[in-house]
């Protein structure tokens, strides 16, 4: 396919689907850009400016079509301080400068990091993903009374029973559309967008960040900028897996993680915060229909145009009708077979999925639990491939004593290697033999040092066998014993 089909395909071969998907998109971003807008103590405007100005240039310029980009909660819990002690137009200058690291950061190839991400800790990522968004809807029914239940469930009601009659209308679409008719049919008392936050019908409009351009600025935006630059660039590139296995199609991540820089870089000029993927939009275009870039497109631009020309429809939309669609979202994203599966995974990987998850609900960070279950997916790894075994083999005619060394020699197994070995063993000649062993860094060679001057301190003769050829080079390249001695065999 040339890139004229491509770019076809992506912005007109679904084109009633992603229209409809963005619509209930932008409907939902509403509510959620406003909220992390609070979070970040900014004006409700800022989220929502973000939120249209991310999703329309991200739909151009990223990698993965049919993602949701805009203003997100994990981002915005990292601006309260700067925010709080500089102010908001430090924020913005901030936000250009995280897109400016996530553009060098897209350039330097840092999708590559990705495979270091195990299935266990994605799913963890799903899953606690799933119990946050659940999580944050239940504030909306607080001081509510049976109305709010009532309607709530009525949504969730449409939302899973319209596709029965038929899914050329996205049901969340028309669960929000029903919701609201009742609801101002019924004058019904419950909360409403409106409620939300303030919304002005002002389109942004373009201005350099009013700071000093000094180094002193620098100091104080560059760890807010590198945080949130990590931050986004973690969620945006697992929020592209996920929505890759959901549609069974691929995507560029280098691609996406420069889109997302030029996406925030171009939004800290016009009044937004910094932004990235968002997994819970992303999955409501998806399931709404939504595949291409149009969607994303369409998502901003309704969001826009929902604030500039229909405010007053906009604001009578009851939070019910919302919450019920978010409440499909998390009931959605949930991976309900990682629960069938938990007894029967290797102990470290479910092990890992359930730390990430109770790390990610503990500190609303999804950052923060994806980084742990990395690492302990690696320190569980490394323990596992660390045993050593050591066999001995005496030879009384050969007057030799071969030692076999099963396993993996690197920084973790090989300081006990020196344990394994007998000193004082009856013969003249010690073959140190690894032929089902790999020698993988300067630790493990130290080690194999340190073995070979024990055997020679005893007055032996110390044969090294059975080398493989990567092994049989480092032992060459960092070895301090004498090297003539050591035997290369391939295998």
């Amino acid at each position: 396919m040339n890139l004229a089909q491509t770019i076809r395909q992506q912005w007109l071969g679904n084109v009633k689907s992603d229209v409809l998907a963005g619509i209930v998109v932008a409907l939902a971003l509403i509510p959620e850009a406003i909220a992390f807008s609070l979070v970040a103590g900014v004006d409700p405007m800022v989220g929502l400016y973000a939120s249209f100005c991310i999703a329309v240039i991200i739909a151009f310029v990223g990698g993965r079509p049919g993602m949701i980009s805009a203003a997100t909660g994990a981002m915005a819990l990292l601006m309260g301080g700067l925010v709080r002690d500089y102010g908001i137009e430090y924020l913005l200058a901030a936000t250009v400068l995280t897109g400016i690291i996530q553009i060098i950061f897209g350039s330097l190839k840092i999708a590559r990091l990705m495979r270091f991400i195990p299935r266990s800790v994605m799913t963890g990522f799903v899953n606690s993903l799933a119990i946050l968004i659940f999580m944050s809807q239940l504030e909306h029914f607080a001081g509510e009374g049976w109305v709010m239940y009532a309607m709530v469930a009525g949504s969730l009601a449409i939302i899973y029973l319209f596709p029965r009659l038929t899914s050329s209308i996205p049901s969340p679409l028309v669960a929000i559309v029903v919701i609201t008719v009742i609801a101002v049919m019924t004058n019904a008392s419950t909360k409403t967008v409106g409620d939300m936050g303030e919304l002005s019908q002002t389109l942004p409009i373009f201005a350099l960040p009013d700071i000093p351009l000094n180094f002193e600025t620098l100091q104080i935006i560059l760890p807010y900028s590198i945080a949130l630059a990590i931050v986004g660039l973690v969620e945006s590139l697992l929020t592209s897996q996920i929505v890759d296995d959901m549609t069974d199609t691929g995507s560029n991540k280098n691609k996406e993680a420069r889109g997302q820089g030029i996406a925030n870089f171009v939004t800290g000029f016009f009044g937004g915060m910094a932004g990235c993927a968002m997994i819970g939009q992303s999955v409501i275009n998806v399931k709404s229909g939504g595949r291409g870039r149009l969607s994303t497109f369409v998502a901003g631009a309704f969001l826009m145009f929902l604030i500039i020309v229909l405010n007053g429809l906009l604001i009578q939309i009851p939070m019910a009708a919302l919450v019920g669609v978010m409440i499909m979202v998390s009931i959605g994203t949930f991976d309900w077979s990682s629960l069938t599966k938990l007894h029967r995974m290797p102990l470290s990987d479910a092990a890992v999925m359930v730390i990430t998850v109770g790390v990610v609900v503990y500190t609303h960070d999804l950052s923060i639990g994806v980084i742990t279950g990395v690492i302990l997916s690696a320190l569980f790894f490394a323990a596992k491939i660390s045993k050593l075994k050591v066999e001995e083999k005496f030879d009384a005619k050969l007057d030799t004593m071969t030692f076999e060394v099963h396993g993996e020699l690197f920084f973790v197994s090989s300081n006990d290697l020196p344990d394994y070995f007998n000193y004082k063993v009856d013969a003249s000649t010690v073959i140190l033999d690894f032929t089902d062993a790999h020698v993988h860094d300067d630790s493990a060679v130290g080690a194999i040092d340190k073995v070979v001057m024990k055997f020679k301190n005893q007055g032996k003769d110390v044969q090294v066998v059975g080398l493989n050829d990567r092994s049989a080079q480092l032992i060459n390249q960092l070895a301090v014993y004498d090297k003539p001695d050591a035997t290369a065999a391939s295998h």
